[in-house]
Order: C-alpha cells, then structure tokens, then sequence
C-alpha cells in the first residue's frame, strides 16, 4: 500500500451516522429491518452505531477473518450466525470493503441480505449494497481501535524519500 489513511474514532462515528441515514431510506424500501450483523472485528463499530441510530435490537456477528495488522489473506470463516435464514431483511455491516472476498463468503450465507460498509475500494465496490466513501486502490486505511498517538511523516517527505 503506497498511501495511509488513517480515522480517528470521530470520523468513523460520524461516517457510520451518515451510513444510518442511508440505510434508512432503504429500510422504509424493505418494511424495516430485522437485525444487524456486524463482520468481526473491523465491523462492529460501524454495526452498533448503525443500530442504535435505527433503533435496531438484533445485532449478530459474523466472524470472519482475512487481515492481519498488515496484509490481506482468504477470508476464513470462524463463525457464523445462525436462524437468519437468506438474511433477507438484514443488514450485514463491515468498516471496508476491499477485495470483496469477505463480502463474497458472507453472502454464500446471506444472499438476500443488504450488505453496506463506511469505505470501498474500487475492487470490492460491486460486492456492496452501500457504502458510504470510495478510496483508491492502494490506500491502507488505519481504523482508530489499531492506532496510538505518534508522529506521523508529512506526505511530502513520504514523497521525496521514494
């Protein structure tokens, strides 16, 4: 990855916000919204704000695995919920979409599910219903729950140095 992008826990609270209201609009399409299922780890965050700002009670995770701190893998499936049927009336919720791979393995389960995120990159685009911003490619975005306070080098040293 070639450009960071790091969120602060107020962007991301403030994005999942924005998430709800779109996903309100989508819920009075659909007759309301059964239940939130929130992809482990990186979706929990934006899965409980989304619930809450929906008044949504049901909220299941989904743990599936495919980064390390650093590199992206085949997502693996940990754990799945159960008595959700085709998810048809669910929300599946993740911080990004990447590859798609991850949302690929969720909707082998869900299929008719509505499968939303805060960010998407170009490659995982088409695997979700919404999302809420679109960033390049080669941007690794560092989510606050993975961050400390530190100095960060200005972009134009990054840019220099390379």
């Amino acid at each position: 990855m070639s450009k960071d992008f790091p969120v602060s826990w107020e962007e991301m609270h403030r994005n999942s916000k924005a998430l709800a209201w779109r996903l309100l609009d989508e819920s009075k399409k659909n007759g309301g919204w059964k239940g939130v299922i929130g992809i482990t780890r990186g979706g929990l965050v934006p899965a409980c704000i989304v619930a809450r700002e929906l008044d949504i009670k049901m909220v299941e995770t989904f743990c599936i695995s495919s980064y390390d701190h650093q590199d992206q893998r085949q997502a693996k499936i940990i754990k799945a919920p159960e008595g959700i049927g085709d998810g048809t009336g669910w929300l599946v919720i993740d911080d990004l979409v990447d590859t798609g791979n991850t949302f690929k393995v969720a909707r082998e389960h869900f299929p008719n599910a509505h499968y939303a995120c805060i960010y998407a990159k170009p490659a995982g685009a088409q695997t979700t219903d919404t999302f809420i911003t679109e960033v390049s490619q080669d941007t690794w975005i560092h989510f606050p729950w993975d961050l400390e306070a530190q100095y960060s080098t200005p972009i134009a040293d990054i840019k220099s140095a390379g």
